[in-house]
């Protein structure tokens, strides 16, 4: 069921988030660690919905901090602590787990989250079932940029693999005659510049 599944991908979000908080809280000058408020399952028999789940309401701004799927880029998170230390959380567990798994969707208010996706490279992954595309594990070691509480945690960058990756790809592009070129490189520059307006609303 999509509710068990809720379920089971929050308050797995959860357990990294604390062992994520157990590393970075004794640092000093981290501070706060954001935190993914636990998710309950509640079984209705009379009801015809027999299951629900059962969750704080978080009042205050809500805030998308995270990268849902590399076009939705939250310019707020940069600037704020929360969201840097969201970015940081998700480097975490992308580098604790060998880039196999990836929180995502990370939103909330202040430093508590809700709502949470997980995403994994493998189906199966330690027999977890995600609900998000492993191609957001992708997007998100294209598109992550260190700060300082990666900086802390002593976390690799992921810019470096990314880069020799890129270099890679321009070189075999230089053998292709330059209309085939072109026509590959248009309509993906209109299309993402298109994504980032509809993103802006």
């Amino acid at each position: 069921s999509v509710v068990i599944q809720e379920c089971y991908v929050q308050n797995t979000a959860r357990e990294y988030a604390k062992l994520y908080a157990a590393e970075a809280e004794p640092l000093e000058g981290f501070g706060e660690v954001p935190e993914i408020i636990p998710i309950f399952l509640i079984h209705r028999p009379a009801n015809c919905i027999p299951y629900a789940t059962v969750e704080e309401e978080l009042v205050g701004e809500f805030v998308k901090y995270s990268v849902k799927d590399g076009k939705e880029v939250n310019f707020l998170r940069r600037d704020s602590e929360a969201g840097q230390k969201c970015c940081t959380f998700q480097h975490w567990v992308y580098e604790k787990t060998n880039g196999n798994l990836l929180v995502t969707d990370l939103q909330g208010v202040g430093m508590r989250l809700t709502d949470v996706g997980i995403a994994t490279l493998a189906k199966g992954y330690k027999g977890f079932k995600g609900n998000c595309s492993f191609s957001f594990i992708e997007q998100f070691r294209a598109l992550h940029q260190c700060n300082e509480y990666c900086e802390m945690l002593g976390l690799k960058s992921l810019r470096t693999t990314h880069q020799k990756q890129r270099k890679a790809t321009s070189t075999k592009s230089k053998n292709l005659p330059n209309s085939a070129t072109l026509k590959k490189m248009v309509p993906k520059k209109a299309r993402e510049h298109r994504d980032f307006i509809s993103s802006e609303h």
